[in-house]
């Protein structure tokens, strides 16, 4: 809409407010005049309207005029150029991602990347990997048997201190899958179906033994809270290729069963980064963003001035005292202003064809691990980052055989169809693929919170790795006979990360940020080591 003749209006080609005048009275007002520059027709589009608008930059203006610091003296000395540089951050073009997309500290990469993407799948809860992944036949032959003191004797144990230790043999059946034979449970069929793209890792271990600790472990690197998470380090360090996207997001979803355990939200924080790293989580139902669309009456073009005179705001303050969190403000304003765009189209499923859906089993709006798998391909599609999805319930301290091969169905065939939906679309190759839980359980029952089940464990358990930049159809590391404690080339939560960082071109040793006087970095300082057998 155009101004009024005889509004007060701003202006932003000679950054002053002035009385609105047609060039031609009497005519269309589409000719304008400013008078304070002499500048003839300007576009309508130079003047903000806004009454609102008009107030906020009006006081706003005069009260960061009246700062007198020794800062704001040196820095007006160059007034004139700052005014033509914030001039031009509010053409209204600059409302795209360009002006302020971020593309990283390393420039250029470490090393020649594997992949451009990780999609992370985190089985929140702790998976057994003794009745999934690991098949022990010993376990079996001493089911109800005491534990051999050797295996336990001073290890740290979470709810079984104290109690008498009893060997639980596997609850499940196993089997072999694919033409690398793959020896895994049967409640896997799907996932079974494409074993020859895993790469299945038997000897994971964690420092931590209880839920929240671990999935600070697994998503920081320390369990320490105030850490950046692994998709803020990725963020920072290499940008996005997302246009109008966050380069981290997060996916949660529940199944059946048991009141699920609670994943906060600083797993996916920026710690000590910019906030502009954090991840942002979306939901898959209602809004996915919460206060995302706009107010009833408020339209895109009005939202738009806000957001641009927010941002003018933003920049002189800024100028005045050099806080990077200001210019991570600025930044999610920008974000938040396309994400009202990009989001709707994001998570609508409904234009993805039926056979599609149906691979993956899911309804579109349901709020599944199987939508979420879906949009996580979208989301890689569309050149976000880091896509970490929580899958929870997987805490089976109890009903273990009742609920185990629940949360199998939840998943595995949405699992098995994002493998071989990205390699459709020609995605597989250059994207990184974990299945992972934040610990897994031990080789003894647990039966003091019902019906049986397993504890927590972190000496021994498996996760799984896929992609075009790894062994395809491998088995790597082990565990004991009775899957207590890794034994063959076992694997740190430290080497993990390494590992991903080493395959989107990053040496973790040369990527650090400078926190209380350390070179703080995602692997720490306790020796990581890149899994130079798993690489393809």
């Amino acid at each position: 809409m155009e101004p009024q003749r005889g509004e007060r209006v701003f202006c932003r080609p000679c950054w002053g407010w002035e009385f609105f005048e047609l060039a031609n009275p009497g005519l269309t007002p589409v000719a304008t005049l400013c008078r304070a520059s002499g500048a003839g027709n300007p576009r309508a589009s130079d003047y903000w309207r806004s009454p609102l608008l008009v107030n906020l930059l009006d006081t706003s203006f005069e009260s960061l005029g009246a700062w007198q610091t020794r800062r704001t003296f040196f820095g007006r000395t160059a007034q004139g150029v700052g005014l033509a540089a914030l001039v031009s951050l509010l053409n209204p073009a600059s409302l795209s991602a360009a002006s302020s997309k971020w593309t990283g500290v390393i420039q250029p990469r470490h090393h020649a990347p594997k992949v451009k993407r990780v999609i992370w799948l985190t089985m929140a809860g702790g998976p057994s990997h003794l009745d999934l992944w690991d098949h022990k036949p010993a376990l079996a032959k001493l089911d109800g048997e005491p534990m051999p003191d050797s295996f336990t004797k001073g290890q740290q144990l979470a709810q079984l201190q104290g109690e008498r230790l009893v060997c639980f043999g596997p609850q499940t059946t196993f089997r072999r899958y694919g033409k690398c034979g793959a020896h895994f449970t049967e409640l896997f069929p799907y996932v079974g179906a494409v074993a020859d793209d895993l790469c299945l890792i038997r000897s994971m271990t964690t420092d931590a033994i209880n839920h929240d600790p671990a999935h600070t472990f697994m998503n920081t690197g320390s369990q320490l809270l105030g850490r950046p998470a692994m998709g803020s380090w990725v963020t920072y360090g290499l940008g996005s290729e997302a246009e109008d996207l966050p380069g981290f997001v997060v996916l949660v979803s529940h199944g059946q069963g048991r009141s699920p355990q609670p994943i906060a939200a600083r797993q996916w924080s920026a710690g000590f980064l910019p906030g502009r790293f954090q991840g942002v989580q979306l939901r898959g139902r209602g809004d996915p963003v919460l206060y995302l669309p706009n107010p009833p009456g408020v339209s895109r073009a009005q939202q738009g001035d806000v957001v641009e005179a927010v941002r003018a705001l933003n920049s002189q303050h800024d100028a005045v005292v050099d806080d990077p969190e200001i210019a991570t403000r600025i930044a999610q304003y920008e974000m938040a202003f396309q994400m009202q765009a990009s989001v709707p189209e994001l998570m609508d499923l409904g234009g993805e064809p039926a056979s599609v859906r149906t691979r993956y089993g899911c309804t579109p709006g349901d709020g599944s691990f199987a939508s979420n798998c879906l949009l996580a391909r979208r989301l890689a599609e569309r050149g976000v980052r880091f896509i970490q999805l929580y899958h929870r319930d997987w805490d089976h301290h109890s009903q273990l055989r009742e609920e185990l091969p629940l949360k199998a169905w939840e998943t595995d065939q949405a699992c098995a169809a994002l493998l071989t939906d990205l390699k459709e679309r020609g995605l597989f190759e250059d994207t990184l693929i974990v299945w992972a839980g934040e610990f897994g359980r031990t080789p003894m029952s647990q039966s003091n919170k019902g019906t049986v089940g397993r504890d927590h464990h972190n000496r021994g358990f498996s996760i799984w790795l896929s992609g075009g930049a790894v062994k395809r159809g491998i088995s790597y590391g082990a565990t004991d006979e009775l899957g207590y404690a890794a034994v063959e080339n076992v694997v740190t939560v430290h080497d993990l990360h390494a590992t991903m960082l080493h395959l989107l071109g990053i040496d973790h040793l040369r990527f650090s940020h400078k926190f209380q006087g350390l070179d703080a970095r995602l692997t720490g300082v306790e020796g990581a080591q890149v899994m130079k057998g798993i690489l393809a």
